[in-house]
């Protein structure tokens, strides 16, 4: 498996103006490129770098030729920094770890849509 070179560190908050970093994943359209084992090519969407169990995990939406999603479906991974400080993407093997990491995405989602539904009620 291979990486396009779009990615943040947990740490980061975002704001590319405050780290002076070129790696544009404050931008909405930051994709990596995965490379499967048979070396066909995935462009998927970045939704986020997290932290769960003591390690940090990346969460990657598939897109179509067309840049679309239709089936929902999120691919996990452990993110990690190499020797240079390059990004790594890592297989997530053992059981337990996944569901760690899905766990931490899952009530990342749930923890957006409540912020979600609180701004609209702010706004009505």
């Amino acid at each position: 498996m291979s990486e396009k070179d779009n990615y943040q560190s947990a740490a980061c908050d975002g704001d590319c103006s405050s780290c002076g970093s070129t790696c544009g994943f404050g931008e909405s359209d930051a994709t990596v490129t995965l490379t499967l084992d048979d070396d066909t090519t995935i462009e998927c969407a970045v939704l986020t770098i997290y932290p769960a169990g003591g390690k940090e995990y990346i969460a990657l939406l598939p897109l179509d030729e067309n840049g679309e999603n239709h089936d929902g479906e999120v691919y996990l991974y452990r993110f990690v920094q190499g020797s240079n400080q390059e990004p790594m993407l890592e297989n997530i093997e053992d059981d337990e770890e996944y569901e760690i990491a899905s766990d931490a995405f899952d009530e990342l989602l749930d923890k957006a849509e409540f912020d979600e539904l609180v701004d609209e009620d702010k706004a009505n």
